[in-house]
């Protein structure tokens, strides 16, 4: 299809004017900023900031001018200090010798070059590279883009008199799943004036961006044959009726087309807008106030700091060794401040990590990694720093409430620090307070006997606790006796010589469970099996297959045969390091020890743990080195696992050291684990899976240089663990007891070669065959198709989707209201990338008294199980003007992510999203393919072939962004056919294409 193009004068649209005469580019055309619209001819720029539009825009942001960063900043409340404490802002600031706080806002000058910020591209450049970035790829497209938002904003204004009604759109409101299945009627009015020629209502057209799976008569929007001659001073009616039988948000575009005096045709377009659902949904969910950054506390700094006392928990431990400072270097720090991301990544890679990771360059190679965490971590913490707040004092602590604590944002710990500054300047101090209390969204704060609370406000600025990056120093920092076995194991260092066949050192299991199991009785054999000196042996554990369940078995297998055997058993949190003591915990108090750290929230330990812990009044604690050396077994997370060296326990006094959940570990938390204690005769063995949930981390840089690769990962790339060595370095479990076939099918040959079997128990698995919840009786397996809209509340960057907690409700209601196929609300989890999305859906449930569905992130739901699982993707884009594709996506496109959530189901699985933007990453587009073709599809038909080979070098971000442009081509040139300035593409524009990817 042939598209409409625009060549814009750079300097004509963005400048101070064109002087070149023989410029053959358009030069006709204002740019408006605040609506990012090209206004073509530039006459029309006068009207746009007359349109309702504009003026709602400019009411609800306005616009200010930087005049050290040359930049528009919106004007509403709190942005301004949000920019001027922004990186951009104090690098330019610095450039020109001028304070960054002390800057004003003024009004842009007159005599202004040449723009050097690109507000769609959000980027600031020198002039010299201004010219390379308005005609690249990206800045085209942007700006293709504007000139479609204005051909559609010139297209609403009425043309020679003509007046339609509904300038802001038809909207039919929320309107109830009944009604908008009996259908909803309304009506545009079209009027002339009395003194005009009569003019033609020559066709109506409904435009959309989800025609693909429509009949003509299935479209959302309907019109009849248009009204023909409307004569001077008449007022005809166009009726438009509405239908539809599933939730979402719908909108669409009418096309009027018009023909007037001389022949003149034109074009008046009207969006049109519903939303089927609850409305007291909407109503309870919707955003308080629209979203604006956080703003950005106005810091002094060179201030002195007085310190308040640190809680007990800090000062117990009898530490023998200390933890160094492990400052991040003062050359690196300006090197990740030295420009944009893209250079500073360049110059970090030629100076730390040019060379392949290997044994001489490990600990300084994870070292920097580390640093580099740190740093993004400081930066993204800042977000959370609260302005002019008040402080409760509450006997000698002080408390303040923090919004978003219960969701660990920002996340603060019983001893972490927090920095306070008087926001009225009388304070030439800075205080450090220590958090002693962390209850809901409340913390409870010491300061220095000089702290006032009683009419001062203060600005907080919350520290990042450093000692479990500290300790992760000092574990890369010791020496380990035989490091290359471990960190780098090579041929001749398997922990056997032959892999184990089943009548080979029989075993008798404590779980009777583990006999039926081969490769489970072949683990645990292989790990009692294990030589001395060998590298790692690793448990590769599918989801369900029951790894953690194996290396119990183990551990008791081996404490059985060796009474002076040792274990120290870690996992990278406090739930799944739980989950191991507790199936431990018909050992003796005297023979377990669950190591907490001094911070732990008590009311998170179970009650079977209790006595297998050390609680002071207050805090956790470690018992004395003698105690600590007679337990068979300790259990603590990687990150606390370092207690042993520290209290002075010797190298070596484990025989074993097992890492559950090694997968989701970064390779310093391991190590932590490994490398402070491990000599030359302890076996090491990890279990986890490579293709779960990897570690997170924060900085894109360290991500890609290394720290988003797990230990487990990095060695099994190694040749030592490669398919020859199979049974020899590692075993793969194969038996799924968890979930339902269908449920597993798709993973299982996306991730695991189709080699898992399902063994689940089908009294469970089976449970909703039949049920009237499923499209297809015998397929326990739902997409839930659903167009929504994305919503952000005040402060929150996190995402939520009315539409799709909403139809998670009634999901929800509908399973436990069905009698005939019984499940209880803590067999029901609901699994959803984004926090304001958990909110939402818990608000939800709690106010239909279904409080006891879990609801959390996939992070939260890895290593647990429940019947059924519902998913809520969250993005969506119902609007044809949100042209771009890719970024609508966000984190949900993770194929760890996505096989975790989905494989979290033992009997149901149901999805609730928005297919045309799940379609641009190809593992969601072969689960819907998959689905669809098995009948599980509820909604609107996918608009891709599904019988189509899913592509497996990258994504459809192109291709879709390929299509939606020449939708945005085909629908401009519907809305400028006859006029002048664009190429008639009538013929094509007015056939409805189905909106599908282009070959």
């Amino acid at each position: 299809m042939s598209q409409v193009l625009f060549a814009y004068c750079p300097q004509a649209l963005y400048g101070s004017g064109c002087s070149d005469s023989s410029c053959p580019l358009i030069h006709d055309a204002k740019y408006c900023r605040l609506c990012a619209i090209i206004c073509q001819p530039a006459s029309v720029y006068e009207a746009h900031l007359q349109s309702s539009e504009h003026s709602r825009k400019l009411a609800r942001r306005g616009w200010q001018y930087c005049p050290v960063c040359r930049i528009p900043v919106s004007a509403q409340p709190g942005i301004w200090p949000v920019h001027v404490n922004g990186r951009k802002h104090r690098k330019q600031a610095a450039f020109q010798g001028i304070d960054p706080i002390s800057v004003q806002p003024t009004d842009p000058p007159r005599d202004e070059p040449a723009l050097r910020y690109c507000e769609y591209c959000d980027l600031t450049l020198n002039l010299d590279a201004w010219g390379t970035h308005i005609n690249g790829a990206k800045h085209r497209t942007q700006e293709r883009h504007a000139t479609f938002r204005s051909a559609f904003e010139k297209a609403i204004r009425g043309r020679a008199g003509v007046e339609v009604s509904h300038v802001d759109g038809l909207d039919f409101g929320v309107v109830s799943i009944d009604a908008a299945r009996q259908g909803l009627h309304a009506h545009i009015l079209v009027k002339t004036p009395t003194n005009a020629t009569p003019v033609s209502v020559t066709s109506l057209d409904i435009y959309s961006r989800f025609r693909a799976g429509h009949g003509e008569n299935d479209m959302p929007f309907y019109v009849n044959t248009p009204p023909g001659l409307v004569h001077p001073g008449q007022v005809v009616q166009i009726p438009i009726r509405f239908q539809r039988h599933r939730g979402g948000h719908y909108e669409e575009q009418l096309l009027i087309s018009f023909k007037g005096k001389d022949e003149e045709t034109f074009v008046i377009a009207r969006r049109l807008r519903a939303v089927v659902g609850e409305a007291a949904d909407h109503e309870a969910l919707k955003p308080s106030r629209p979203y604006i950054r956080n703003a950005r506390a106005r810091w002094r700094r060179g201030l002195p700091t007085v310190s308040g006392d640190r809680p007990p928990s800090l000062l117990a431990a009898q530490w023998v060794k200390k933890l160094a400072q492990s400052h991040i270097p003062h050359k690196l720090v300006e090197l990740l401040k030295s420009g944009n991301a893209e250079e500073v990544d360049a110059r970090v890679k030629e100076k730390y990590f040019s060379d392949p990771l290997k044994l001489s360059n490990h600990q300084l190679r994870f070292a920097s990694l580390l640093w580099i965490e740190e740093s993004r971590t400081v930066e993204d913490m800042r977000r959370y720093d609260m302005v002019d707040v008040r402080f409760v004092k509450e006997g000698r602590l002080y408390s303040l409430e923090v919004p978003g604590l219960a969701e660990k944002r920002p996340s603060v710990m019983v001893g972490d620090a927090i920095q306070v500054q008087a926001t009225d300047g009388s304070e030439e101090r800075t205080h450090e307070g220590f958090v002693h209390d962390v209850r809901q969204e409340t913390i409870r704060v010491s300061f220095h006997g000089s702290f006032r609370a009683d009419s001062r406000r203060y600005n907080v600025c919350f520290q990042l606790n450093r000692i479990p990056l500290r300790r992760q120093h000092q574990a890369l920092n010791s020496s380990l006796p035989s490091p290359q076995r471990i960190i780098f194991p090579d041929s001749g260092q398997e922990g056997l010589e032959r892999s184990l066949g089943p009548n080979d050192h029989p075993v008798d299991p404590f779980n009777m469970l583990v006999a039926t199991n081969p490769a489970q009785i072949q683990a645990v054999n292989s790990v009692l099996q294990l030589r001395a000196g060998a590298a790692p042996f690793v448990i590769f554990g599918p989801p369900g297959t029951g790894k953690t369940v194996t290396i119990v078995e183990a551990i008791r297998q081996i404490l059985h045969r060796d009474p002076s055997a040792r274990v120290l058993a870690c996992a990278p949190s406090n739930s799944a390091a739980d989950i191991i003591a507790l199936r431990l915990a018909s050992l003796t108090p005297e023979e377990l020890f669950r190591c907490n750290a001094a911070s732990r929230d008590p009311a998170s330990v179970l009650d079977a743990l209790v006595p297998h812990t050390l609680r002071m009044t207050t805090y956790y604690a470690i018992p004395p080195l003698e105690t600590l050396r007679k337990y068979r077994v300790i259990v603590s997370t990687c990150g606390n696992a370092s207690f042993a060296y520290n209290v002075g326990m010797e190298r070596g006094h484990f025989s074993h050291i097992f890492v559950d959940e090694a997968g989701q570990a970064t390779e310093p938390e391991v190590l932590t684990a490994i490398k402070t204690m491990a000599s030359e005769e302890t076996r090491i063995v990890l279990s986890g899976d490579p293709k779960q949930l990897g570690p997170i981390v924060r900085s894109s840089i360290a991500r890609d240089h290394g720290l988003g690769v797990s230990f487990m990962e990095r060695l099994m790339e190694r040749g030592v663990y490669d398919e020859q060595h199979r049974g020899i370095s590692w075993i793969k479990l194969l038996q799924n007891y968890r979930s339902h076939a269908s449920i597993l099918a798709y993973p299982n040959e996306k991730f695991y070669e189709g080699e898992l079997e399902v063994c689940g128990d089908r009294a469970t698995t089976h449970s909703f065959i039949g049920s009237p919840q499923l499209e297809s009786p015998k397929f326990p397996v739902i997409f839930h198709a659903i167009a929504g809209q994305n919503d952000r509340e005040s402060t929150s960057p996190s995402y939520f989707n009315i539409d799709e907690a909403s139809e998670v409700k009634a999901y929800v209601q509908a399973l436990l209201n069905d009698r005939n196929f019984p499940i209880q609300a803590r067999d029901i989890g609901v699994i959803t990338p984004y926090h304001a999305q958990v909110r939402k859906i818990r608000k939800l449930l709690r106010d239909a008294d279904f409080a006891d569905v879990d609801v959390g992130s996939v992070e939260i739901f890895q290593g647990q199980e429940r019947r059924a699982i519902i998913i809520s993707t969250v993005r969506s884009s119902a609007d044809l003007l949100a042209y771009d594709a890719k970024f609508t996506l966000g984190f949900v496109s993770n194929p760890r992510r996505f096989n975790v959530a989905v494989t979290r189901a033992r009997a149901l699985l149901i999805v609730v999203g928005d297919p045309s933007i799940l379609s641009v990453d190809p593992i969601w587009r072969g689960f819907m393919n998959y689905v669809y073709l098995h009948g599980g599809w509820r909604g609107d038909a996918p608009t891709w072939d599904v019988n189509a080979p899913i592509r497996t070098d990258g994504d459809y971000s192109d291709e879709l962004q390929e299509a939606l442009a020449a939708d945005m081509s085909a629908f401009m040139a519907r809305l400028t056919v006859g006029e002048d300035g664009g190429e008639d593409l009538e013929g094509d524009a007015n056939v409805d294409r189905p909106f599908q990817e282009t070959d």
